[in-house]
């Protein structure tokens, strides 16, 4: 083992331990394609470990009030912000993703899970009450549900880890956290923030490893009563599959293939503005990134024009450059899925007008000649006169690709646009443009997802609940929707 690589341990009962079969994994940096850290291998074992110090430390920790865990919780957001650029740094080193982009965006959403549900905890109240006689009163009480196992995902490692997390420990919880094997060098470098914000020992438990195994062996845990899982659709399916004769609590946050509709009244340069974020943002690898374009005819021509001169504005490179609006890709694997997108586009019917792979265009240093680097691709019908561009059934517009690409075609009609945008098997997001108030309340009550924006995109509030339908999730997160998850509900009736 190099002496340079950072080195990675779980973390069990409050102390950093190796993983108990020796095993260790290479974590990449994906603008070099080199490791830089390692990380354990870990196995059943190693999560059987966890689960029991998490089982030993819940009913402490249970017991406290909404009060003292608010303040613990607090007290980890603000040790995430004063090592926000140190964790930034990491964040993108280990991802990819720019270090603006973590600074801006990953790292202080981290901080904010914490201190929104430290607050929401304290104000989210049982008041159902009902008396079914006269000498009998019945309400409600929310308790925590044990030992959880909380499951992230490799494109926005700590700011979807500290969602689970944070309402996790607030409705008294403690937790045993699987992250990605991918990106696992935040969520270690949590643990001790947690610790220097006195959080007592055995409350949050890390587990580093493969998905097939330290993954499995989590959600398989007879002790371990609920899971909250964020990643691909056929995983969620599978950890379905297999929980399903244990009557497990799930929440799934899975793939999505989500479309933006621009009708003719919009207002079209902020449309394409949006649209190009929203396509491009973190390198297209965001569950919320819009891959399918839809935009009426009689404005088609004009919205492309302007959308290929956005892109060509975005530059691929160095994540430590500022004017960098995209860096590398998570990994080799799967940048060369990505590729097999675009490259098969053309026997179905596509017409690459701009990306593909990384050219001289991109002036990448030396140092990053082997990192992994998609450009910004757009694709669009073979025929430029074609009636409707790609179909539907094309595989860059039925697959999620979860990466810099997106497919522009037009419509003719409202209800063209609706069918179109349904026609996958995901249901996660859409957007819409339209200055017709009208027309967005009736659109967004026919678009089978979980969110609709409109004249925007990816503006958030914990609010308000998230998730997807169909085969992009099962369940919601946010402020009720996680506490509740995280809690289960018990009806008292007392005679007197």
């Amino acid at each position: 083992m190099s002496a340079d690589l950072l080195q990675l341990e779980n973390f069990i009962a409050g102390q950093f331990t190796a993983p108990l079969g020796g095993r260790y994994l290479d974590s990449v940096d994906p603008s070099t394609g080199s490791a830089w850290a390692r990380l354990p291998d870990s196995g059943a074992d190693d999560v059987d470990a966890a689960v029991n110090s998490a089982l030993n430390a819940f009913p402490s920790w249970s017991a406290k009030s909404a009060v003292a865990r608010s303040q613990i919780l607090d007290a980890i957001a603000n040790q995430i912000e004063q090592h926000l650029d140190e964790l930034a740094e990491l964040e993108s080193r280990d991802q990819g993703k720019p270090v603006w982009l973590a600074r801006a965006v990953d790292i202080p959403r981290a901080v904010h899970n914490f201190r929104f549900f430290a607050s929401a905890n304290l104000h989210h109240l049982e008041t159902a009450t009902y008396q079914a006689e006269f000498s009998a009163q019945n309400w409600t009480i929310r308790t925590p549900v044990g030992v959880c196992g909380l499951i992230s995902p490799w494109n926005l490692p700590l700011y979807l880890l500290t969602f689970k997390l944070a309402p996790c420990l607030a409705a008294g919880n403690t937790a045993v956290c699987k992250p990605s094997e991918l990106t696992s060098v935040t969520a270690w470098r949590l643990c001790q923030l947690m610790t220097d914000a006195g959080l007592p020992a055995g409350v949050v438990n890390m587990v580093f490893g493969r998905g097939a195994t330290a993954g499995e062996a989590l959600v398989l845990h007879p002790n371990v009563p609920a899971v909250s899982f964020t990643g691909s659709t056929l995983i969620g399916s599978r950890i379905q599959a297999l929980t399903a004769p244990m009557v497990k609590k799930l929440s799934l946050e899975l793939g999505g293939k989500n479309a933006a509709l621009v009708f003719s009244d919009c207002d079209l340069p902020a449309a394409v503005e949006t649209c190009v974020r929203s396509s491009f943002t973190n390198q297209g690898e965001i569950c919320l990134c819009t891959s399918r374009i839809f935009v009426e005819r009689s404005v088609y021509n004009e919205f492309l024009r302007q959308f290929l001169e956005e892109t060509a504005k975005w530059k691929v490179g160095d994540r430590r450059d500022p004017a960098t609006k995209l860096g590398a890709v998570v990994s080799a694997e799967h940048r060369q899925k990505i590729l097999s997108y675009i490259e098969s586009a053309p026997a179905s019917g596509g017409r690459i007008l701009c990306g593909q792979t990384l050219t001289d265009a991109a002036k990448l240093p030396p140092d990053l000649a082997s990192g992994f680097f998609v450009l910004p691709t757009v694709i669009v019908g073979a025929e430029a006169d074609s009636d409707g561009g790609l179909s539907d059934e094309a595989p860059c517009m039925r697959d999620e690709i979860f990466g810099p690409v997106t497919c522009i075609v037009p419509f003719d009609d409202e209800a063209e646009a609706i069918k179109r945008a349904n026609s996958v098997k995901y249901g996660l997001c859409a957007t819409l443009f339209s200055r017709d108030a009208s027309r967005i309340m009736r659109v967004c009550r026919q678009l089978q997802v979980g969110t609709v924006w409109s004249n925007c995109w990816l503006v958030r509030d914990l609010n308000m609940p998230f998730g997807g339908c169909k085969q992009s999730g099962i369940g919601r997160e946010g402020a009720h929707d996680s506490l509740e998850f995280y809690t289960e509900v018990k009806t008292v009736c007392l005679r007197f």
